[in-house]
């Protein structure tokens, strides 16, 4: 018999190794490549360049780090976030607490009483008080894995509120930086404006002696007017600009306002480093792998649902007929117990669990695999924007020289009467359309530094 039980129990430990957790395929998951391709930077210079901080800090702007700061305590995407993690950790809590001993008291009184043999008995009492204890053997890893899944879930939901946080900062820089450009935009066509105005006056006197033809009046009011309307579009969309900063901040938007200044924030350059760097530091790609495994260890609990369970229980107390005899020791009552259950037609249930549990495997495969190769994009698509800004850059300052030097001599000629009036309007609206187009340009590649630190997993300090 001892023989028996042995070769039993080394039977199902046995069978218990198929309910381990399956191995992931290495060909399915995406290998990061050596470079970018975009321009990379070796390994060492990379490390030694990106150190972990308050990326913001780098464009050196007092107000965007108040903003940052503000958007961290009050933004509600990251209170939303905040608390499904304090959720995820409760339920890894729970699932942990399966693999511990459970204790409870428990008291109870009846009185009863009826027809015995058919004959009236007269009613009792029994009272019971005592503790109970109970632990399920967990022989297969079953609760194990389970315990192990919830955890992972919890840091699967804590890589997501960093990454969540990073997306805040950077929507507050990139928000901020815009208003900044559209405040420096509007001192453009302000300028413009006064200028428009005061060929207006000197039309409309030249009209009054005689020089000029009522034409050249109405094309100047013209002018003035289309410039107007273009600053009041200036203002529109800084202040839907405004107002979507404020919900960032966690603010209302009726009581906040930032007030025009001068743009003067550092446009940083930032290391790119290497994809195996980006991908270790990303947030949402750390969540993404967390989230696989825990898919991984499901299917494992899954499995396990073939094989039996145990549990022990254990129950200690006092029973007696009145209450006053409760505590005696005479009353004193034990016992002792273990339940195995194994489900033996269960209509395909459990190979339903597997199925769904695999399946879920394999789209949480998939899930950081596009995961991954979304983050290399997000990082090429900044790399090479940032390349063709600088040189877009470099050919906007050379049409905006050659059309201020237009607009110079246009007006020279025009206050000498060697030009009509059409031709100094064409040349101060062609060239505050470069300027403008310069801005862009440069406001352009403040978004794309902004984009490009959110890519490489933010923490990037330029100190």
């Amino acid at each position: 018999m001892t023989t028996m039980r042995l070769a039993s129990l080394l039977t199902a430990l046995a069978i218990a190794g198929c309910a381990t957790a399956p191995t992931l395929d290495a060909s399915r998951l995406p290998a990061p490549p050596a470079h970018f391709k975009e321009g990379g930077q070796p390994a060492g210079a990379a490390d030694e360049a990106q150190t972990q901080g308050p990326w913001w800090k780098a464009f050196a702007d007092p107000l965007l780090d108040d903003l940052v700061a503000r958007a961290g305590g009050g933004n509600a995407s990251l209170q939303v976030a905040a608390a499904r993690l304090a959720q995820a950790r409760a339920a890894a809590g729970a699932a942990g607490a399966a693999l511990s001993p459970q204790l409870g008291l428990h008291a109870g009184a009846s009185r009863v009483g009826g027809i015995v043999d058919g004959a009236p008995s007269p009613a009792s009492t029994r009272a019971t008080a005592g503790a109970a204890l109970s632990y399920e053997v967990d022989l297969w890893g079953k609760l194990a894995r389970a315990s192990d899944a919830a955890a992972l879930d919890a840091r699967s939901r804590e890589g997501l509120l960093e990454a969540t946080r990073l997306l805040v900062q950077a929507e507050v820089a990139q928000a901020y930086l815009a208003i900044r450009a559209l405040d420096a935009e509007r001192g453009l066509v302000e300028g413009t404006l006064a200028a428009n105005r005061e060929t207006l006056a000197i039309t409309e006197g030249r009209f009054r002696a005689g020089d000029v033809a009522e034409l050249d009046v109405a094309r100047a009011r013209a002018e003035v007017a289309a410039t107007e309307s273009e600053a009041l579009a200036l203002d529109r969309r800084r202040a839907a600009l405004e107002n979507a900063l404020a919900v960032l901040v966690g603010e209302s938007a009726s009581g906040f306002a930032l007030a025009p200044a001068e743009w003067t924030t550092r446009l940083p350059a930032i290391p790119a480093g290497i994809p195996a760097t980006v991908l270790a530091r990303r947030p949402d790609v750390s969540a993404a792998r967390d989230a696989l495994l825990a898919a991984r260890q499901r299917v494992g609990v899954a499995q396990a649902a073939w094989f039996p369970d145990v549990a022990l229980t254990a129950d200690g107390g006092y029973a007696s007929a009145g209450l006053s005899d409760l505590l005696k020791w005479s009353a004193r009552a034990w016992g002792v117990g273990a339940l195995l259950s194994l489900p033996v037609l269960d209509g395909g249930r459990r190979e339903a669990g597997v199925q769904d549990a695999t399946a879920r495997l394999d789209e949480a495969i998939a899930r950081y695999r596009e995961q991954v190769l979304v983050s290399l994009r997000e990082v090429e698509d900044q790399l090479s924007a940032l390349r063709l800004l600088a040189s877009q850059s470099r050919a906007q300052a050379r049409a905006v020289d050659a059309a201020a030097r237009a607009t110079d001599l246009s007006n020279a000629r025009y206050l000498g009467g060697f030009v009509s009036q059409l031709e100094l309007l064409d040349a101060r609206r062609i060239e505050l359309g470069n300027r403008r187009q310069a801005l862009q340009v440069r406001a352009a590649q403040y978004q794309a530094t902004v984009g490009l630190v959110r890519a490489l997993g933010g923490g990037w300090g330029g100190a």
